[in-house]
């Protein structure tokens, strides 16, 4: 090969993220470095479909000393160990220099339970059954969105001890704060920019206003690239599952509805969240297949800070958000190795050091 021929799957280069405005540098020959670091123990494949110590199993005491409710398939209550609490709170103390600002924080932290049975995860529940977590997905963000104070409400699941997951029972949280949080807060803030700057002319769906948007414009030129050397790992007839460009993790998913443009998952209609369930089903079905494993993952939910106002009509400035998931998994290149964000990634800038086309196969 000539030295003057570069090769995106072996040379080393920068990527952009225009959601975060940041680069992350790809260095893909480093995958080939020889491990003789720390190696994960095998993730539990066979746990029982209850299990009398765990306090998210039905009827269970929880560490907190509240029993769990008899539930025959989702579950939601309020976390016992919250990581915000209900206002009113306290005011904050006067700032003893300018560059030590505190900001209280109020709101409130629910845990969702997918399904009663403790081995039951995303990957092995039926159709229905994820139907049923996104409809109370639907209706806690409905819920928790509508109170007083708050100002951005997240769902997410951590899968795997390896992600901090502390109960292997298939469940996720719903945080609910009077702030909107760093990350989706610089997202929207970006995707408002891309709105209002952008005059681009593309047969891609349109965001709020007729204005363009920047992931209905990204997903809409992924979806038409070739499958030999494109990104989409698997797409039905709304959503579409693909590794970003700008990827860190080795197999990163950005999940998204791709034929029009949709604000939250409260504005999906049935034909929509009956192709939601079926798309995470095949999802984390082949994150499980691709190393044999229960495959650990940290993914989140990225909407409207908050759902329409009720009786609200037409769009609004918040609209100009587009409804994705972020699928952050941890291993590297086997069900043992991991990525770990040391040296470099905190000292400078993020890394991802698998080919990014890698996570379609």
């Amino acid at each position: 090969m000539s030295k003057s021929q570069f090769d995106p799957a072996t040379h080393p280069h920068r990527r952009f993220n225009p959601l975060t405005n940041e680069h992350v540098l790809v260095s893909p020959h480093r995958n080939k470095r020889p491990w003789l670091g720390q190696v994960e123990p095998p993730q539990p494949s066979n746990l029982p479909q209850y299990d009398p110590n765990c306090y998210l199993c039905p009827g269970n005491t929880r560490a907190g000393g509240r029993k769990t409710d008899i539930y025959n398939d989702t579950l939601i209550f309020e976390n016992d160990f919250a990581a915000v609490l209900p206002p009113p709170g306290p005011a904050a103390p006067s700032a003893p220099h300018p560059l030590l600002q505190t900001e209280p924080v109020q709101g409130g932290c629910d845990v969702l339970i997918f399904h009663p049975r403790h081995d039951l995860t995303l990957a092995r529940l039926s159709l229905p059954d994820i139907r049923k977590v996104i409809d109370e997905w639907c209706k806690i963000y409905l819920q928790r969105g509508r109170e007083e104070g708050i100002a951005y409400v997240q769902i997410f699941e951590n899968k795997g001890a390896m992600m901090g997951c502390s109960n292997p029972h298939p469940h996720g949280q719903v945080w609910s704060l009077s702030i909107v949080p760093t990350l989706p807060a610089t997202e929207i803030k970006n995707l408002k920019n891309y709105a209002l700057t952008t005059t681009l002319e593309s047969s891609a769906p349109r965001g709020p206003y007729g204005r363009a948007c920047m992931l209905c414009e990204y997903v809409h030129f992924e979806v038409g690239v070739e499958s030999e050397s494109g990104r989409v790992v698997t797409k039905n007839e709304h959503w579409v599952a693909l590794v970003p460009w700008w990827a860190v993790w080795p197999f990163e998913i950005l999940l998204l509805p791709y034929k029009r443009h949709i604000s939250s998952i409260t504005s999906l209609t049935d034909e929509g969240k009956d192709s939601f369930a079926q798309i995470l089903s095949t999802v984390t079905k082949r994150y499980d297949n691709l190393f044999a494993c229960s495959f650990a993952y940290s993914m989140g939910i990225h909407q409207r800070p908050l759902p329409r106002p009720e009786g609200s009509e037409g769009e609004d400035e918040d609209d100009v958000a587009h409804l994705h998931l972020h699928f952050a998994p941890p291993l590297l290149r086997s069900a043992s190795v991991r990525k770990f964000l040391v040296g470099y990634v905190p000292s400078a800038n993020e890394t991802c050091v698998v080919s990014l086309n890698a996570g379609v196969a």
